[in-house]
């Protein structure tokens, strides 16, 4: 039975949702023991279903690395305490990212030979599929030799994942042309290409990220991050385009009618919600983080991600393929 030890606080709604999504996953999954780190009395629905370890302190959205020294008590911290004492094999949390990544790294350590770890999520794309991307937001950061290994540790992540056996894999660059991008970016595509990567397909624009043409996009956390919240962006504005437009009159308010199946359709292949956390590689645990917004299903699902982590080996496959 795998265990999987949670952080109830910090998340922007609160211990509630997770409460919540803690009772539900319980429903669907009887061989998870899951622990629960956070203030007791916000716990009492989960008496007698986990066990809770009181954390009085909550690591806030602005702290940093800083904070994670200096604040051992909050129920981030202690609940990574748990995993590195090998009381769970995965940790969850909603709080800071900032905070969580650097605790991870710190109490955890890096997989032998790791240089950085990355953040990977994967994101919705057109052909109803997904792309993995990597790094996120981990690293402000990165050379040649870092992407290298996220390309990697992408690779080993989408074939046990996405039950691939030749990921296709591009570079994140501003032209598919070799030639194109920053001095890291030309330096780490000699490495992926000598590295001999079958499914390397070269650079990759961001335009053409979510068209279905790749599984894994390689790129600095840094630049990642901005792809992320970029592409947030801008299905929120789509999204908030479309509600206009079908507003204007009674026409298009009868033409809603008509196209909701489809329009909702789309809108839960983009709903984030659905996709939990994202996943830490290159630590000696699974550890997810999710969305700071997150509700209960959000939150349930992230849950779910570090339990398909744990039920595919995922940490011990890093370490094998990583030597």
């Amino acid at each position: 039975m795998q265990k999987i030890v949670i952080d109830a606080m910090g998340a922007d709604l609160g211990s509630k949702i997770v409460v919540e999504a803690i009772k539900d996953f319980l429903k669907d999954y009887k061989d998870v023991q899951i622990i629960v780190s956070g203030k007791k009395e916000e716990l009492k629905d989960l008496e007698g279903l986990v066990k809770i370890i009181d954390a009085r302190d909550v690591m806030q959205m602005e702290d940093g690395a800083l904070e994670v020294m200096r604040k051992k008590e909050t129920s981030m911290i202690k609940a990574i305490e748990v995993a590195k004492k090998g009381e769970a094999d995965a940790v969850v949390s909603a709080g800071s990212t900032g905070a969580f990544l650097t605790a991870a790294t710190i109490h955890l350590k890096l997989i032998e030979g790791v240089k950085r770890a990355a953040l990977v999520s994967p994101f919705p794309t057109r052909d109803g599929s997904s792309v993995v991307l990597l790094d996120i937001g981990a690293n402000s950061e990165n050379n040649a030799e870092q992407l290298l290994q996220f390309a990697k540790m992408g690779n080993i992540y989408t074939k046990n994942f996405k039950n691939i056996k030749e990921p296709r894999m591009y570079l994140l660059s501003n032209g598919t042309e070799k030639e194109k991008g920053s001095p890291v970016i030309k330096e780490a595509h000699k490495l992926i290409k000598e590295a001999k990567f079958k499914g390397f397909k070269g650079n990759i624009e961001a335009r053409e990220v979510l068209s279905g043409c790749a599984d894994v996009v390689v790129t600095g956390g840094f630049e990642g991050n901005i792809f992320l919240k970029g592409t947030e962006g801008t299905a929120k504005m789509i999204s908030g385009l479309l509600k206009d437009a079908f507003k204007k009159n009674i026409f298009t308010k009868l033409g809603y009618l008509l196209a909701k199946s489809g329009i909702n359709d789309m809108s839960a292949k983009m709903d984030y919600k659905n996709y939990g956390g994202a996943l830490l590689l290159g630590v000696n645990k699974v550890v997810v983080k999710a969305h700071g917004s997150s509700d209960s299903r959000a939150f349930y699902n992230a849950i779910r991600v570090a339990y398909e982590s744990n039920k595919k080996s995922l940490i011990e496959k890093m370490r094998e393929e990583l030597k």
